[in-house]
Formats: C-alpha cells, structure tokens, sequence
C-alpha cells in the first residue's frame, strides 16, 4: 500500500483544524503521513494539534510567510510516494485518500479533487453562491485536457517523483489564489495530464457568506492573476472587445483599481438581497464580483486601467471573475 503524505497548510486554524483531523482519522486508506504546517504561531492551533485523532507531524512557520512557503515546507517534510495537498477548511469523506492513490496507480496523472460548498445559507448564497457554485462543477467536470490544469486548488494530489520535477510552490505570490493555479500551469507545461476525479472531493467549509466577502477575495484573486500574467505571459490571450451595457457598468465601476469602490459596490448588493427578486439579486452580485477582480488586476503599477486594454480584454481563467476556483472564492 502506498503511504500517502496529505499536507495541510494552516494559518490561525484553531476553530478549522479539529474537523479536517477527525476526518482524516476516519479514512479507509490507513497508511497516512500527516504534516500540518502552522504558518505563523497566532492562535491555539498547537493545542488542537496535541488532541488530534489521527498522528500529525507539525511544521512551525513561527512567522506568517505565505501559503506557498507553507506548503513547499509541507511537502519538503512529506514521506509519502503520493503528495495529497489539503486547506484546512476541507471536509474530506471516508474514501477520499484512497482514491487519490488509486488515481495515481496505473497513471502519472495531478489530481484534482473538487469541493462543493456547505452552503451557509445566506441570502448572498441563495442568489450567486448556490447557481455560481453549480456552473463551476458542470464546467470543471466538462473541461478538456488543455483546461483541466486551470482547477488546481486546495484539494490535489501528485507521485512524490512528479512534484520533485515541477518544484515548490512560487512564493511571487502574496495575494489571495493563484499560486495552486500557477503550479497547475507548470504541472500542464510539464506534459502531466491533470485529471478531475469524483471520489477525491471533500467538503468546504469556507464558502463567502456575503457579497462584501466574495468581492474582496475577487479583488485580491485579480493582483494576483497579474503575477501569474507576469510569470507566464504565454497565457496573456486578447479577448473580443467588451461590448453591452453590462461590460459597461462593469468597466465603470473597476476603473481606477479602488479596493474602497469595490467593497461600497459590495455593500449596496448585500443591502438589496432579500429585497430584490433572486435573478436580479444574482446580476447585482455578479456586477460587484466581476468589477472587483478587475479592479485588483488593474491596482497594480504600470497596468493599464480598465477601457484603455486592460484586465477586461483578456481572458479570465477560474481564479477570476465570476466564477472563480474553489467557492467559486
């Protein structure tokens, strides 16, 4: 049996960790290396660590350095021949292990495990959460082998052999996302198909309970899709130009890259959901989201601003716009 090294990154966990731990204590695949790394000493995190159910090795960051210093310092420390990487706000079910490993048996092959949501039941998730969430897994389940690598996340595993050829995780990134995208990129860049796999997914218990919340992961996502643009600008593609009211308000209201006009514009739609009919609280969320992540592209210095060729003319991957990975965000 191949002993499976299941890397958790962490930062201020406490409340996350003694869920995920139960869960892992109660896979059928019982040859498990479990590493968390405590990414900055903030909170208990250490004490839900000592009550774990199931045996932990713990790497101690004793300052935050990034969720991509933490997980090169994870999978540094890993044992396993399969490296399974898994956020500490994930739920995974009883066979979930096992099939990462069987993934990997017969196949050199990443692995991506996707994580619907446990609906907080919110208004903002009964008018965007819920209907964004479902698009993301009908799209993710249909993607093509040139696409598949572009759902790389927080639930995704790879051979020990395979993670040595592509390396850590780029620590470029210190925004919100994009470093699990960035390192899907350069497994797909390696010739390693990525593969979506049902029995692998696993709960999330971190989905955005608000408007407010989702646009600001979106605007952080944006800066950060700009250092994936910057890392690998073969995949900076031209768009057909916008057109149409929506593309409109859209590009009215990232202009200038205002992290303060992207959460006024959040504020407004959470007011209206509850009080506006579902579809048009829906277009009122996506309005606030889809500017918001073209704002965070366009805060950047000597980025072109948004109606003089800017973030709104390219392509947006999952890890934008939207529909982003993972809630989607």
């Amino acid at each position: 049996m191949s002993v499976a090294s299941v890397v958790v990154p962490s930062y201020a966990g406490a409340a996350r960790l003694p869920r995920l731990l139960a869960a892992l204590a109660a896979q059928t695949h019982r040859d498990l290396d479990v590493v968390v790394v405590l990414d900055g000493v903030v909170d208990s995190s250490e004490r839900a660590l000592d009550a774990s159910p199931v045996p932990v090795r713990r790497v101690v960051l004793p300052e935050n350095r990034g969720r991509s210093a933490a997980l090169t310092a994870g999978f540094d420390a890993a044992r396993g021949d399969v490296l399974i990487r898994c956020d500490d706000d994930l739920e995974p079910g009883p066979g979930w292990a096992a099939a990462h490993v069987g993934a990997h048996r017969d196949a050199v092959v990443g692995v991506v495990g996707l994580c619907p949501d446990v609906d907080p039941g919110t208004a903002y998730s009964r008018a965007y959460g819920r209907p964004a969430g479902e698009r993301f897994r009908r799209g993710a389940y249909a993607a093509g082998p040139d696409a598949s690598w572009r759902y790389w996340g927080g639930n995704v595993s790879v051979t020990r052999a395979t993670y040595d050829r592509v390396g850590g995780y780029s620590t470029d990134y210190r925004e919100y996302g994009w470093e699990d995208v960035d390192w899907g990129y350069r497994l797909h860049r390696l010739g390693v198909p990525v593969r979506i796999e049902p029995g692998a997914e696993a709960l999330h218990h971190g989905a955005s309970v608000s408007a407010a919340v989702r646009s600001r992961r979106a605007f952080l996502s944006g800066a950060a899709r700009r250092t994936f643009e910057r890392l690998h600008p073969e995949q900076v593609r031209e768009a057909a130009p916008a057109a149409g009211a929506w593309d409109a308000a859209v590009r009215l209201l990232a202009r200038g890259g205002s992290e303060r006009r992207t959460a006024l514009v959040a504020g407004v739609a959470d007011a209206a959901l509850g009080v506006v009919p579902r579809p048009v609280g829906e277009k009122l969320v996506a309005l606030a989201v889809e500017s918001a992540a073209i704002a965070g592209y366009d805060r950047g210095r000597g980025v072109p601003r948004t109606g003089d060729g800017g973030a709104d003319r390219r392509i947006r991957g999952p890890g934008s716009g939207a529909d982003a990975v993972r809630e989607p965000i």
